[in-house]
């Protein structure tokens, strides 16, 4: 039998890294999670690190520990992110700053710390969060929008940077799942967002487990750079 799988996932405490934390350590892999507050959920598969992913230090101790407990790494999840709706002139610099932080800059140290430990087994999957609202051109979200825009051309990047390696970069953009990201959009700009979509629901935990798995396959070593939007966004 294989041995299992060992992951970090960032942003586990609650919505979509939660629920991918548990349906890994579900079938059997070893998940290293984090997240700002403490975790509620236990599991003997799974290792929770409280942290700021932009925290460059805290960071660096957290793939520290995967590799003196698993001497290696399969799979990274960046899931981690925020989001904020404001119209461009009502848009504080804290909270553009904040959002560049998590987003972009928090994604770009997990992806380089992981490659580190990954390039040591000539074996990788990176996995980014990117978002229907870059394709979109959401109004409202310019620099929500922006950020994962970033994230989009750091995986594009990555996936060449990194191929030497044996490691591919991905990216999923969900459309809006019901989780506490989307908590305080209002329902009409929610619902004409739904209305743009090919598909016209709400996106699943099942949609976005279903293509980071397929990302996170061993067969999927020839698929990277990509970027699939959920929904039929085109």
């Amino acid at each position: 039998m294989a041995d299992p799988r060992v992951l970090v996932i960032t942003g586990t405490r609650k919505g979509i890294g939660r629920h991918l934390t548990e349906y890994y350590c579900g079938i059997g892999d070893a998940v290293v999670g984090c997240s700002r507050e403490a975790s509620d959920w236990r599991h003997p598969s799974y290792v929770h690190h409280r942290l700021d992913v932009t925290a460059e230090a805290d960071v660096k101790k957290l793939f520290l520990d995967v590799s003196r407990r698993f001497g290696r790494l399969d799979v990274l999840i960046n899931n981690a992110g925020v989001a904020s709706m404001n119209h461009c002139l009502l848009t504080p610099l804290a909270t553009a700053r904040k959002l560049v932080d998590t987003n972009f800059l928090g994604t770009f140290l997990f992806c380089r710390e992981a490659a580190k430990l990954m390039q040591r087994k000539s074996f990788g999957r990176i996995v980014n969060f990117a978002t229907v609202a870059t394709k979109l051109n959401l109004e409202g979200e310019a620099i929500y929008a922006a950020t994962k825009a970033a994230v989009e051309s750091l995986t594009r990047i990555l996936a060449r940077e990194l191929a030497p390696c044996g490691i591919t970069v991905n990216a999923v953009a969900p459309t809006p799942v019901q989780t506490d990201l989307i908590r305080t959009v209002p329902q009409e700009k929610i619902e004409a967002l739904i209305a743009r979509q090919a598909i016209r629901r709400f996106g699943e935990f099942r949609d976005i487990v279903n293509v980071v798995d397929f990302f996170v396959r061993p067969e999927s070593d020839f698929v990277t750079g990509q970027v699939i939007y959920l929904g039929g966004i085109a």
